[in-house]
């Protein structure tokens, strides 16, 4: 449902078939459309609980658990929360303790399952990948386990992501302050039965979770091979949960002040970097940092609009931009327009948020804006791969702390191009360097072409169903 003022006629007969209900959600997000347009599709339809494992059991709502949180991931599980289950990268999620999982056995989920936040935004759906079996997830998300003896989980998720399946969900929703939404609001939400489009549907999804999980996978042994050419360990302690004391020189103080710029694990990280023999500023390597600045944001339709994105959703799993800032009124596009493998950093949050965080631009970014919160890192043209100074600064907990430590501000800290610029950037073999480079280019194409996929898999649903379930 649009979040623009709408007025729309509803014939009391509608409010009869939703028990009376008074809420303009219902009539307003096109469910009750929907639900007609499936009443009057010949193809057998089944109610979604027939099509899950247990009937309505197979519709999980975890209940309220303990936040009990630990650091070794030897003692947790990777914790998800309903924005987690939306992010493309889920190497630096939190752990919940062992204990709060055995004490909810629900807490836990697999992959082929679909999975819809319940509370607050509703009606946002991931479809769960193999490297999300067996983590722990809030119990803001509803699981939704299909039977797969019955139905193909993969036409699940694209049937209830479609413009059929979202309206109808979301129109189960109660709550004033804080919506909320329960197995029994969805149990008997209808599902179109469509033979071989459901097979089809199966395949792309399927093949669209298969190439995130490549993906992931190439991007963690980018990092791995930078971290082994330099002898870097895979993670440094958490400096900014934890209570340390160091001492620093003079004339480091003198340029800075900050605790965190001088702390034990800061100092471990140029130490680290101090045995490298070749390291380059990387202010001499041709890298061209964008900011965007704070452009007056006037939002209009997409036809008319460059797509517009914030710090936060640059993270998510699918490029999806909601906001589309006017074409007339942007400066000339090379202030503002990503291109296919920039470097995209946040620049401001908390400390171990986003802040310092990056994504790499795929082709689905191209064109598109980024918000005055976020730092465009060009180095298509430089005398530096741009794959590989991805990987290092983004894939190595030693760029990561480089980064991080120049972040100035108590409220809300932020990162500056000037302190970028000024980082000791390691380098290796040129062989090396250009296999890197070829992982990070080769993650962001399986990325791409993943949501390619899903979104085939919607069409091709929607179109069926449209078509008569033909």
């Amino acid at each position: 449902m649009s979040r623009k003022f709408q007025c729309k006629a509803v014939p009391s007969t509608w409010i009869e078939k939703y028990a009376r209900r008074l809420d303009c959600g219902p009539y307003m997000s096109g469910a009750i459309e929907a639900r007609e347009l499936l009443r009057q599709l010949s193809a057998r339809k089944d109610h979604l609980q027939d099509l899950t494992k247990g009937g309505i059991s197979g519709i999980i709502n975890a209940g309220r658990i303990t936040r009990l949180w630990v650091e070794d991931a030897e003692h947790g599980f990777p914790f998800l929360s309903s924005t987690d289950i939306l992010q493309a990268d889920l190497s630096n999620i939190s752990h919940i303790a062992k204990s709060v999982a055995r004490q909810n056995n629900q807490l836990l989920i697999k992959d082929k399952w679909t999975l819809i936040t319940r509370s607050g935004t509703i009606g946002r759906m991931a479809y769960a990948r193999s490297d999300m079996d067996g983590m722990a997830c809030t119990e803001d998300v509803l699981r939704v386990i299909p039977n797969k003896e019955k139905v193909k989980p993969g036409y699940v998720y694209s049937y209830l992501s479609t413009k059929f399946g979202v309206p109808l969900i979301t129109s189960g929703t109660y709550g004033s302050i804080i919506t909320h939404l329960e197995p029994q609001h969805i149990a008997d939400l209808p599902v179109p039965r469509l033979g071989a489009v459901e097979d089809q549907a199966h395949e792309l999804v399927q093949g669209s979770a298969d190439l995130r999980v490549e993906a992931a996978e190439l991007l963690k042994t980018a990092g791995k091979i930078a971290n082994e050419q330099f002898g870097f360990p895979e993670n440094l302690a958490l400096s900014h949960r934890v209570f340390s004391c160091a001492v620093a020189s003079s004339t480091q103080v003198l340029q800075r002040l900050e605790a965190t710029f001088h702390d034990a694990v800061a100092q471990e990280s140029d130490r680290l970097l101090a045995g490298v023999p070749h390291k380059d500023e990387l202010s001499t390597l041709g890298i061209s940092i964008s900011e965007t600045g704070r452009l007056k944001q006037v939002f209009v339709d997409e036809e008319y609009g460059a797509p517009f994105l914030t710090s936060g959703e640059i993270f998510r799993l699918r490029y999806e931009p909601t906001r589309f800032l006017s074409y007339r009124l942007l400066p000339d596009e090379s202030e503002w327009a990503t291109q296919e493998g920039d470097l995209l950093l946040a620049r401001s949050g908390q400390v171990g948020g986003i802040i310092g965080r990056g994504v790499w631009a795929d082709r689905r970014f191209a064109g598109g804006c980024v918000s005055v919160d976020v730092l465009r890192l060009g180095a298509q043209n430089s005398a530096i791969l741009p794959g590989y100074l991805y990987a290092y600064l983004f894939l190595t907990d030693v760029g990561y702390r480089q980064l991080i430590r120049t972040a100035a501000g108590s409220s809300i800290p932020h990162l500056s191009a000037p302190d970028i610029l000024r980082l000791q950037i390691p380098r290796c073999d040129n062989k090396i360097e250009e296999q890197i480079n070829e992982l990070v280019w080769n993650a962001g194409h399986k990325r791409a072409e993943a949501q390619e996929k899903e979104d085939e898999a919607r069409t091709l649903v929607e179109r069926t169903i449209e078509e008569g379930g033909r």
